[in-house]
């Protein structure tokens, strides 16, 4: 029993309480439902890379603490993936740093570059860790929305640029941008991203950028990373992942792309944080890095397939759906079942239809905003959705 009339809990967090994935997954748990809230695959990645893993642990290779900044070869390998891929050169030396997942990455790079009163620009709706990492750095939290556009059968969500101008102040000291977005899917196009990298270098500011799902994009969307655009390689930390490319989010292996200066700051804040992590883990992920194009082309057109069955049974169960460009979520909007409060729906789902999703507006500042959306995973095995859509017809009869 505590004498202070103080709470417990840090001011800076008090906003925050257990994330609406640990409530939805507990509800998928209690009632049985189909979890397609929380963003992981039903299934583990590829048998190789994971015999990579338990190779490295018999042969004694991470068991004990890998180097600060990550082992040689897998700082090697992600220098070359970003040069194969997209012709960004690294010195695996001093401009890669490897984290415990992109979720650790974001949170060095924010404590690392972000003081107390600088504003921080993040597209709303954001990812979770966002809003509590400006916050725990002593940040401002400035959303720039992305909204729904509608023309005829498609639907997607778009970023007002005239808008991201507009929340630039003399305050201003980073933008967070991610890209393929989530949850809505949004792909930033290159205008876009161009646009962003001139305000960038006109304002002299910092950009992070989330690129978890970069390997996840569909149709005619393209992933570019924002590093590429002029002026944009010195000023950019570039934030990537193994968990979401090949399906082992439990391994928590993340890495950061920058300048040194960058780098250095960063690695400052992430020593302090796990220090080191998933030690076999990161000569597997080394190895998954290296993999051949097929990989990539399999995997991307075996979750298109996955999209268009749960797209395909949310659209017949009444939702109005927005087709992701990218990532492994699928936003809907609720109104058309005759229901706007994306919580409350979400929480009677379960008994409802026998699914859990997740309500969008809890990655928002402006509740309103994300009230009747909800998010819905696709990462699962094929008969697991065609099982959710079967269920979520039960809406659509009342």
């Amino acid at each position: 029993m505590t004498s202070s009339a103080r709470p417990l809990l840090n001011r800076r967090l008090a906003e925050f309480g257990t994330t609406v994935f640990a409530e939805m997954s507990a509800l998928a748990a209690s009632t049985g439902a189909i979890n397609l809230g929380q963003g992981f695959p039903d299934t583990d990645g590829p048998e190789e890379i994971r015999e990579a893993a338990v190779r490295a642990l018999r042969d004694g290779r991470g068991n004990q603490y890998p180097p600060g900044p990550g082992i040689p070869e897998l700082r090697r390998a992600v220098a070359a993936h970003q040069l194969r891929r997209y012709g960004l050169s690294y010195d695996p030396d001093t401009e890669v740093l490897v984290t415990a997942g992109a979720t650790e990455a974001i949170a060095a790079a924010l404590l690392a570059l972000v003081e107390p009163g600088d504003e921080v620009i993040a597209l709303e709706p954001y990812y979770d860790s966002y809003a509590a990492c400006i916050a725990m750095a002593g940040g401002t939290r400035v959303p720039v929305t992305l909204r729904p556009h509608v023309e005829g059968e498609e639907a997607a969500f778009r970023l007002d640029l005239d808008e991201l101008r507009a929340a630039v102040t003399g305050r201003t000291r980073l933008l967070l941008i991610n890209t393929p977005h989530n949850p809505t899917g949004t792909v930033l196009t290159r205008e876009e991203l161009a646009a962003i990298a001139e305000l960038a270098v006109e304002r002299d500011l910092l950009v992070v950028t989330d690129e978890v799902y970069e390997h996840l994009v569909f149709d005619d969307a393209e992933h570019i990373p924002l590093a590429t655009f002029p002026g944009m390689r010195e000023r950019t930390v570039t934030i990537g992942s193994a968990g979401k490319t090949f399906s082992f989010t439990g391994w928590k292996v993340g890495w950061v792309t920058a300048s040194p200066g960058l780098v250095t700051a960063v690695r400052s804040a992430k020593q302090f944080l796990t220090y080191v992590s998933s030690g076999p883990f990161q000569y597997a992920v080394a190895e998954a890095l290296a993999l051949p194009e097929s990989y990539f082309t399999a995997f991307r057109e075996d979750m298109r397939a996955r999209r268009e069955v749960l797209a395909a049974g949310l659209a017949e169960a009444g939702f109005k759906v927005f087709r992701p460009a990218g990532t492994y979520f699928i936003t809907t909007d609720i109104r058309p079942l005759g229901e706007t409060d994306g919580h409350a729906f979400c929480r009677s789902l379960p008994e409802r239809a026998g699914v859990v999703a997740i309500p969008n507006a809890v990655f928002y500042d402006h509740r309103a905003e994300g009230a009747p959306f909800v998010r819905f995973a696709f990462c699962k095995q094929p008969a697991v959705l065609q099982e959710a859509a079967e269920r979520l017809k039960a809406l659509a009869a009342g």
